[in-house]
């Protein structure tokens, strides 16, 4: 299997955050490859990641970052593959990662999802995919259908709930 999504990350300890992107994909059935870079202290093999990846047969990138997060930007720099940005949470609540991923120079883009949102970067990277993909987008459709039928039954539980007061 040749993964077409790539998740990677400026340091293991954000692998908390990262694998709902994984558990995601994988509940979708896209191949994936996971990988720990820093802009920072990797900046070649960053560079190499980037400009390699459309030859290796990727579609998309997934990259978070906390603090400066320079990662998702590095890597968009060098590829023309779309990248989505995941700010992690660590000072000043993730905004702070947020900015940085968000405030990209013009012809440079990075999609970015809210802080720690990983799961949303890859329900993004599988609506790209789905694209072209018709199975994609069945199960794309079907998950978007079982989140509403997980409120309408939450509702309804909300409704047996009893008060003095309330009217519903």
């Amino acid at each position: 299997m040749n993964p077409i999504v790539s998740i990677i990350m400026g340091s293991t300890s954000d692998l908390p955050v990262m694998e709902k992107a994984a558990k995601f994909l994988d509940e979708m059935g896209i191949t994936f490859e996971m990988n720990a870079f820093s802009a920072h202290r990797t900046p070649q093999e960053v560079e190499t990641f980037a400009r390699t990846a459309e030859e290796r047969g990727l579609k998309v990138i997934i990259a978070g970052a906390g603090m400066a997060a320079a990662l998702p930007g590095v890597v968009a720099a060098s590829t023309t593959l779309p990248v989505i940005g995941v700010p992690i949470k660590g000072m000043l609540d993730g905004l702070d990662a947020m900015l940085s991923i968000i405030q990209m120079p013009p012809g440079i883009p990075v999609a970015t999802v809210g802080v720690n949102g990983a799961q949303n970067a890859a329900i993004l990277a599988a609506e790209m995919l789905a694209l072209s993909d018709e199975t994609l987008a069945g199960k794309l459709r079907n998950y978007k259908q079982s989140l509403k039928e997980k409120i309408v039954k939450a509702n309804a539980e909300l409704g047996e709930v009893k008060y003095n007061f309330k009217t519903n």
